[in-house]
């Protein structure tokens, strides 16, 4: 079987610094004073350690191995941590077998997989991974474009979720639609366009009853202009406990070399009521996504939002995409204005290698514990072909905590 591991390193490349070096840093407090009384946006006083029961759990050795992306959804739709389920989220997957620190001969790797959490905690039998099969028995991708702008070869990678408990408690899921293209150089991939999958409540991997919708909220063309939603989003409903909720769902987009963010919003029960959509122009909300303004930039094309016990909002992120340095901007508001890049973490201990990066951080407030954000980056190689044989757990999601003083 032919595989392009080119493929693992996922549309997040558009653009990258060089890689800089990783280490924890033990506790940190900004001190710019931008003279805001109601709300701080520069100071945020935290401590931040490494999380190693999370990152254990995906250090594995038969059958999944190897993962990127990992957005987490509640499926009682609450971004708590609770006892109930959740289901969490991968794009390129290795599935296969490591004996004695050695990869054996067989491993492949199929576009998305799922795993399915009960509870809060880190424990190897709360956590169960899924894939399709062939129909040969060999791993297939859970979520395979069927809509009707999709073409032959077209395979999904995923961005974030949520459960929405206005449309029958369907879990809608952004898939991107992803293209192999042929060039001379750079990566011989591109994303093509964007949809919903939507799973009806109840249904288990590899979700035989999904349905797929192809959506309008993706430009492509120039490194400027180019632009996709589905990179975040923020459930700020009442239904969801957030506190003092406006009732909408805010998704978040990441446009050009610059990683610039854009938000659009929408009530729950008018989700696939394209029409119904709007987006943030600085001022106000438009129902053109061209119009949409940039809220920040050099954020990473995966991300999170998260409201903090004080009221405000904090967003995570990789700066630029691809470097070392997790970092998070405050917010006022789920679009602002928000503050100056905060460093949080400096991921040095995991680039034991010159092709070696992470990228892609975001917070994870379902399966953090009150007055911390568990936040995931990923960790992956330029050489992938090669490093992944010499240390096969190495495409694999690592967590650290940040804990607010």
């Amino acid at each position: 079987m032919k595989m392009d591991f080119k493929l693992i390193k996922g549309f997040v490349f558009i653009t990258f610094l060089a890689i800089g070096s990783c280490s924890p840093r033990k506790t940190a407090d900004t001190a710019v004073n931008n003279g805001t009384a109601k709300m701080d946006l520069n100071n945020f006083k935290f401590s931040v350690e490494e999380a190693p029961e999370w990152t254990n759990i995906f250090k594995r050795s038969s059958g999944w191995f190897g993962g990127d992306g990992i957005f987490v959804i509640p499926r009682n739709g609450i971004d708590k941590a609770s006892e109930d389920t959740s289901t969490i989220l991968f794009s390129d997957t290795m599935i296969g077998e490591i004996e004695n620190g050695k990869l054996k001969p067989g491993f492949v790797m199929i576009h998305n997989s799922v795993a399915i959490l009960k509870g809060a905690e880190p424990k190897e039998e709360n956590i169960k991974f899924n894939w399709d099969k062939k129909s040969t028995g060999g791993p297939e991708s859970v979520f395979i474009p069927k809509t009707p702008d999709t073409k032959p070869g077209d395979y999904y990678w995923l961005g974030d979720g949520f459960v929405n408990p206005d449309l029958n408690d369907n879990t809608y899921i952004f898939g991107y639609r992803v293209r192999n293209i042929k060039v001379t150089s750079g990566f011989d991939f591109e994303q093509v366009g964007n949809t919903f999958i939507i799973i009806p409540k109840g249904s288990e991997p590899p979700y035989k009853d999904q349905r797929q919708m192809d959506v309008p909220f993706f430009v492509g063309g120039n490194d400027t202009n180019a632009v996709s939603l589905g990179s975040g989003i923020f459930v700020n409903t009442a239904k969801a406990g957030v506190t003092d909720p406006d009732g909408y769902v805010y998704v978040y987009g990441v446009r050009g070399k610059d990683k610039n963010l854009v938000a659009a919003r929408v009530l729950p029960k008018d989700f696939e009521k394209l029409t119904e959509w709007k987006f943030w122009d600085g001022n106000g909300w438009v129902a053109e996504m061209s119009k949409a303004t940039n809220i920040t930039n050099r954020v990473s094309n995966e991300l999170s939002v998260s409201q903090l016990p004080d009221g405000r909002y904090a967003l995570f992120f990789q700066v630029d995409g691809i470097s070392s340095i997790i970092a998070m901007r405050l917010g006022s508001s789920p679009v602002g204005p928000f503050g100056p890049i905060i460093h949080v973490y400096d991921c040095k201990g995991d680039l034991d290698g010159k092709n070696i990066f992470p990228y892609n951080a975001k917070a994870h407030p379902a399966l953090s514990k009150p007055g911390e954000l568990l936040v995931s980056y990923n960790v992956n190689s330029f050489d992938f072909h090669n490093d992944i044989k010499v240390n096969p757990n190495l495409y694999r999601p690592r967590f650290i905590r940040v804990k607010i003083l």
